[in-house]
């Protein structure tokens, strides 16, 4: 996410940091390569040019010139500035009314269909009872995807396959079916449309007038960059948005959508949606954000992500058997597990300070040989052992290894390879345990604090 525009940004902070003072000279050099870096991002270009204007006030007005540390003044002037660009707080929605009715828009292939269900489960998470709506009657299987991702997530879908039904009855007709099921929250899925059909956007128009909605939001593919923005501000002057849905996020390493948006159209990002699988949206928080485009991580959300995945009774009883000295194989693989389930290790080292730096193989490589498939292997090796092997791994000799790694579909090489790491981690928890670990958080117990 926003790797391209964490790059440049750090490349010019760690010049900044490495003079001893600046002088006006220097500020605007820096400045010349943020605007840069920022217009190659896909921001739109009346958002640098405000952005850098702003920051150079401040860089002058605040004393950085001459200041015993420029370098982290001026990131922290950029980091500010980039958080009241994309809003400053996060935007919740409004949800006061019951039920409270979501109607999302997009043009065609933005992942409407998809974030519907996906801010389903996350209303769902949040102790509300939703009700899809399927009123894209224009894509023959949008009505079948609705429901297919309904069953799956256990999710009731309201549908009228009626050959003649048009999406401002199905709405209205949606409305009424949440109102009978004491449902609280009704999701209109419509069909995707080119902002520039006025029969569609017409239709939309309809739409709000049957079934008023109390938010309007935009699925937008965060990937098209700064038409992302265009996109928005064609559907707010018609529909009158209330906030943006930016999909595909972690495929955009640009970041130009993310920042624009909000200073452009006035119109919030309320989520944000990770990945293809079908997982709950993330809420979009300007000033983490702006860390995470700043290289600083976000601790934050890593740590809400523990705390809600995390099983607090098996972390707790890890802490008790490091103290005890008592780590295993079976440890190991739980704990792995565990940090699974916060997702993809990629994801989670970019919510780490630095962890932009630590690429991984096969994508973008690096220096730490971090490898999604390695971790693979090393479950897989994991599983394959007998659940007296890992309470008890000396006893694992040369056969055993041998059948290990035909279990796992791997070579007797990575077998060694994972016990090894075993016995480091063994050594270094050994440590660990000698501290105290009473009171840790969630994240830490899993091994990711450390």
């Amino acid at each position: 996410m926003f790797d391209a525009l964490t790059e440049r940004l750090t490349a010019v902070f760690s010049q900044l940091r490495g003079k001893g003072k600046l002088s006006e000279a220097d500020v605007d050099a820096g400045l010349r390569e943020i605007r840069l870096a920022l217009l190659e991002a896909d921001v739109h270009y009346k958002v640098v040019k405000e952005l850098v204007a702003a920051v150079r006030e401040k860089a002058v007005g605040q004393n950085v010139i001459g200041s015993l540390t420029p370098g982290q003044q001026m990131v922290k002037i950029v980091r500010d500035e980039l958080r009241t660009l994309m809003g400053q707080s996060r935007a919740a929605l409004d949800l006061s009314r019951r039920p409270a009715v979501i109607l999302l828009v997009g043009l065609q292939g933005s992942g409407k269909t998809t974030s519907a269900a996906k801010l389903a489960l996350t209303l769902r998470k949040d102790g509300r009872k939703p009700l899809l709506v399927a009123a894209d009657v224009v894509r023959p299987a949008a009505i079948d995807q609705l429901q297919t991702l309904g069953k799956a997530l256990d999710l009731p879908v309201f549908t009228i396959r009626d050959r003649g039904a048009e999406p401002p009855q199905i709405a209205e007709a949606g409305l009424a079916e949440a109102r009978e099921k004491l449902c609280d929250v009704v999701i209109i899925d419509t069909a995707g449309r080119l902002q520039i059909d006025e029969q569609m956007m017409s239709e939309l128009e309809h739409i709000r007038r049957l079934a008023p909605p109390d938010e309007v939001l935009l699925v937008a593919d965060a990937m098209t960059g700064q038409e992302a923005v265009n996109v928005a501000r064609s559907f707010d002057e018609r529909v009158g948005l209330t906030g943006v849905v930016l999909t595909k996020l972690d495929g955009d390493a640009r970041g130009g959508a993310a920042l624009s948006i909000r200073a452009v159209t006035g119109r919030p990002i309320k989520y944000v949606g990770l990945g293809e699988k079908i997982t709950p949206l993330e809420p979009f928080h300007p000033d983490r954000m702006a860390d995470r485009i700043l290289g600083m991580g976000d601790v934050l959300t890593l740590i809400e992500q523990a705390e809600q995945h995390l099983d607090r009774e098996k972390s707790e009883a890890f802490a008790k058997r490091i103290r005890d000295n008592r780590f295993t194989l079976q440890d190991f693989l739980d704990q792995m597990e565990e940090m699974r389930k916060l997702g993809p290790i990629g994801q989670i080292l970019e919510k780490l300070p630095g962890g932009a730096k630590l690429k991984l193989k096969g994508d973008t490589a690096d220096s730490a040989g971090l490898d999604e498939r390695d971790l693979d292997r090393t479950l897989a090796i994991l599983r394959a052992m007998t659940l007296e092997e890992r309470l008890a791994p000396s006893i694992i000799g040369g056969s055993r290894k041998k059948r290990i790694a035909r279990g796992s579909g791997t070579q007797v090489r990575d077998v060694n390879r994972v016990l090894a790491r075993y016995d480091d981690a063994k050594r270094a928890l050994k440590l660990m345990g000698k501290r105290r670990t009473k009171g840790r958080s969630p994240l830490d117990l899993a091994g990711l604090g450390m």
